[in-house]
């Protein structure tokens, strides 16, 4: 049923990326700065990218304290040093391509909330700070920050210290999507909507990827020299082989609080949980350790577990003996692995993939999307 315009000139690409996140988005972009004259086609399942890139709670952040005091447990010295790398060249290129105005990107402080678990962690951070004094040299990573624990109010019956990372910041999730797509429109990239893609084929020669068309009934077949998948927690529906493990991030933010004390982001018990003022709000996030085998989920779905101890660390912790009403409520869906390793490879000659991001996209998804546009390069 396409008519005969439609196979001619609507059908043809050089490049065609799946998934309009952050990672797929930024991919287009690189690759209509080193091709300009290619011809890009960005395709989304949803109205909206749906993962994790529109649901995130804006954190450019490269690592807490105990969080890399985890990985280090894990993982050789020069991993966790490449992991860090990555996280801050990442965040350079995207505050440099979009700019810090636009993505309303400020550095209001990033901090660590220590409890009584986590007290052994500070007697690392001078070890901490020398590793990375490879990537920092010019100041430390962390220092201790205790001279804000009264001013911010939170409980001292379970926050034992405040841990400050120098080099993190926060910016509006909303805008920065806005600004991503805004970029490539005006590079001239194509984004369709409401476009599943139910299968790829690598011909070797080039790939087809196939949507359907609801209206028509049929496969609509589109055609590209290379195809990237940047579909994150979502990509085992359509590669079933990669390793990757899906993890829900469950998320509420409150109506504004009259005289909130703090301002910057939060993070504690190594990243599981994190906070941030927001519009005078207070946006808290995390809690997956609770339920690992029940936030392993792609589906949209709030844990009732979960949401309810969000709710009693706002309350005892965070916010202790002040009234404070919800005002909404969403869950995202990141992406995992045996190691903190985002996956970037060619997963057939004409097929490369860059997913798996770790909670970290906001992150590393620029720079992931720049590895990817020169590996589709390379052979052309």
């Amino acid at each position: 049923m396409l008519s005969y315009w439609e196979k001619q000139s609507l059908l043809q690409y050089d490049y065609i990326i799946i998934g309009s996140g952050i990672v797929g988005l930024s991919t287009a972009i690189s690759l209509k700065e080193r091709a300009p004259q290619s011809r890009i086609m960005v395709l989304e399942r949803e109205v909206l990218p749906t993962g994790a890139s529109t649901k995130n709670a804006g954190f450019a952040c490269l690592g807490s304290l105990t969080e890399i005091l985890a990985d280090l447990q894990t993982m050789p010295v020069e991993s966790v040093l490449n992991l860090v790398n990555l996280r801050y060249a990442g965040l350079r290129l995207l505050r440099q391509r979009l700019g810090d105005k636009a993505i309303n990107y400020h550095e209001n402080g990033s901090f660590e909330l220590i409890g009584p678990r986590q007290e052994w962690a500070l007697e690392q951070l001078d070890e901490v700070n020398r590793i990375l004094g490879a990537l920092f040299s010019h100041q430390p990573a962390f220092e201790r920050a205790n001279d804000h624990l009264g001013p911010f109010g939170f409980e001292r019956k379970y926050v034992k210290a405040l841990v400050r990372n120098n080099f993190e910041g926060e910016l509006h999730t909303g805008h920065m999507m806005r600004a991503l797509i805004d970029t490539a429109i005006a590079a001239g990239i194509e984004i369709k909507t409401g476009c599943a893609v139910t299968h790829i084929d690598d011909f070797h020669t080039g790939v087809n990827v196939v949507v359907p068309h609801h209206t028509l009934k049929e496969d609509i077949i589109f055609s590209a020299r290379k195809v990237l998948v940047c579909t994150n927690a979502f990509t085992k529906k359509l590669l079933p082989e990669e390793e990757i493990t899906p993890g829900r991030g469950q998320v509420l933010i409150t109506a504004p609080v009259k005289d909130l004390p703090f301002k910057g982001i939060f993070h504690f018990e190594e990243g599981y949980y994190y906070f941030r003022e927001l519009d005078g709000r207070v946006l808290l996030g995390g809690g997956r350790q609770l339920d690992f085998a029940g936030e392993t989920s792609t589906d949209f779905h709030f844990n009732d577990r979960i949401q309810h101890e969000l709710e009693v660390l706002l309350r005892t912790t965070i916010l202790p003996g002040r009234e404070v009403a919800i005002a909404d409520r969403w869950t995202g869906i990141m992406a995992f692995g045996s190691t903190r390793q985002p996956i970037v490879k060619a997963h057939t000659k004409n097929v490369i993939i860059g997913v798996r991001m770790g909670g970290m996209g906001v992150a590393i998804g620029s720079i992931i999307g720049d590895k990817l546009a020169v590996m589709a390069l390379e052979e052309i």
